[in-house]
């Protein structure tokens, strides 16, 4: 994976770079955004590429936006929280290393502190790359950042895919009995055909050709129990049961097992993990020898629990290549997208107006009938 023989050759790109840096020759390197301010970090002409972004801050990490549009599309390709991008969820830093992401902190595991991020996912643009940054708080806000990129004398003989990426947020997940915990018999009901496609927690849905590289994936652990179990289904281009992709668990989709282990790989793993946060979970996974190409559209789904009994906070980026440029769902402002935060003993304190939950689940027969019969066993 990833090849390193194209530094025997001489190429035929030009490295170049837009930086934070003071042009005043002084060492006032970050830029400042005002509360509700949107500044372009980078507008660059192509044909080219971008090779790397770095950027570091010290908080803000869900209330700022970073977004990019390809080519003069008329909507962004990446509309993603700055932390949540990076594979940080939670307005948490965390140190962690893989293939596309990293980041690294002396304040490991707390909240809004200050964390260098990077991103390698190559993003190639034939026209024009439009990189802003989208200042949704209330504050002031301080950026530090490096993108790095090369351009070309002429467009690639074969058209390259664009990069896109989006974020999507259920607070809470509309499960249809967070009351029975995750493995108890009694949530062993059938979640099949149709209702796992209405109901599964959707990480991506769009249109075109392209391919499927990877996400993360956010959890606040209300309960504390095991929030797993649900399994991953995807769908190519258009419904069939069953999908196309089937699997096994939620921690078998981030190639785990048993549970999620507090430790991060090059794939996969948790850049941020439950048992040192006190129930913040980010974990991740990246398709780079399997991507899931399609020609018409996808579906990435996962279920909350087995048959989507749960009702955690549930957060996730998708990571995709497409043939043109595509819009991406619009993130819900950023009141309805912070971090779910803990009172003085340690309860959470998820206030009705911040929470979004688009859909609840429909309840089939046989959930209907478990929860009576739960409700009876439990008087």
């Amino acid at each position: 994976m990833f090849p390193f023989n194209h530094l025997t050759r001489m190429g035929v790109g030009r490295a170049r770079r837009v930086s934070s840096y003071d042009v005043s020759g002084r060492n006032h390197d970050a830029w400042m955004l005002k509360p509700g301010e949107t500044r372009v970090l980078a507008d660059l002409k192509g044909p080219g590429r971008i090779t790397h972004i770095w950027m570091t801050q010290y908080h803000h990490y869900r209330e700022c936006v970073l977004r990019i549009t390809w080519d003069n599309a008329p909507r962004p390709s990446v509309v993603v929280p700055l932390g949540d991008f990076f594979c940080l969820g939670h307005n948490i830093v965390n140190s962690f290393q893989s293939f596309l992401f990293s980041a690294s902190t002396t304040h490991n595991n707390q909240v809004n502190q200050g964390c260098a991020l990077n991103c390698y996912a190559p993003m190639p643009f034939r026209e024009r790359a439009l990189i802003e940054l989208v200042n949704e708080s209330g504050e002031e806000h301080g950026q530090y950042f490096y993108i790095d990129y090369e351009t070309f004398d002429r467009k690639p003989d074969e058209p390259e895919l664009f990069f896109h990426a989006e974020f999507r947020r259920e607070n809470p997940f509309g499960g249809w009995a967070h009351e029975i915990p995750v493995n108890a018999p009694e949530t062993n009901v059938a979640n099949k055909g149709r209702v796992a496609w209405n109901n599964n927690y959707t990480i991506l849905e769009t249109e075109g050709r392209g391919h499927y590289i990877g996400c993360n994936l956010s959890v606040t652990n209300f309960d504390t129990l095991w929030w797993g179990e649900g399994d991953d289904m995807i769908w190519v281009d258009g419904y069939k049961w069953p999908p196309d992709l089937h699997g096994t668990g939620s921690e078998d989709y981030l190639n785990q097992a048993w549970g999620m282990q507090p430790n991060a790989f090059m794939r996969n793993g948790s850049s941020i993990h439950e048992s040192h946060t006190g129930g913040y979970q980010t974990s991740y996974v990246l398709h780079l020898e399997n991507p899931v190409r399609f020609k018409k559209s996808i579906r990435v789904t996962i279920e909350h629990g087995h048959a989507n009994h749960l009702c955690n906070e549930m957060s996730s980026v998708a990571y995709w290549y497409a043939e043109n440029p595509t819009g991406v769902a619009k993130i819900p402002p950023v009141e309805k997208r912070l971090r779910v935060p803990k009172d003085n003993r340690g309860k959470w304190k998820n206030d009705r107006r911040h929470q979004t939950t688009s859909t609840r689940v429909s309840l089939t027969p046989e959930m209907r009938k478990v929860k009576r019969e739960w409700a009876k066993k439990k008087k």
